[in-house]
């Protein structure tokens, strides 16, 4: 069985960037819900000073771009971009959600790779899997 114990070195983005390309584990804080249409009435007026929705810490997988496009045309620069295509900046910058931390994601088990496509990726697997078959 391959060792699951990975350390994680967390990154403040306050202090250094990945380079553009890299895939990492980032740490995101903001509210949630973010829109105050979403309060009651009530709700507003007891916060009206205060910021609206939950406030949260989670980590998902991301990609730093140094100059990133949006689907709306827009031109990002220095952006961490999720699947989804949603863009959040370093933490300090005007953004809803910001990313405070990044860390490089773990290789795949067994490798020292992240990434494994086509006929190769069964045999990575099973190698995972099995890494001293029975002979």
């Amino acid at each position: 069985m391959t060792n699951p114990n990975t350390a994680v070195t967390w990154v403040d983005a306050r202090e250094r960037l990945p380079r553009s390309g890299t895939p990492v584990a980032a740490a995101i804080m903001g509210r949630y819900p973010a829109d105050s249409a979403t309060q009651s009435a009530a709700d507003t007026a007891d916060t009206a000073d205060t910021a609206s929705g939950e406030e949260f810490w989670l980590v998902r997988p991301m990609v730093f771009m140094t100059l990133h496009w949006s689907e709306d045309g827009a031109q990002r620069r220095d952006c961490f971009v999720d699947s989804d295509g949603v863009v959040r900046l370093p933490y300090g910058r005007t953004s809803a959600e910001s990313v405070t931390h990044w860390a490089q994601l773990p290789t795949l088990p067994g490798r020292t790779t992240h990434l494994v496509l086509g006929e190769d990726v069964q045999s990575a697997l099973q190698n995972a899997w099995d890494p001293h078959p029975a002979t």
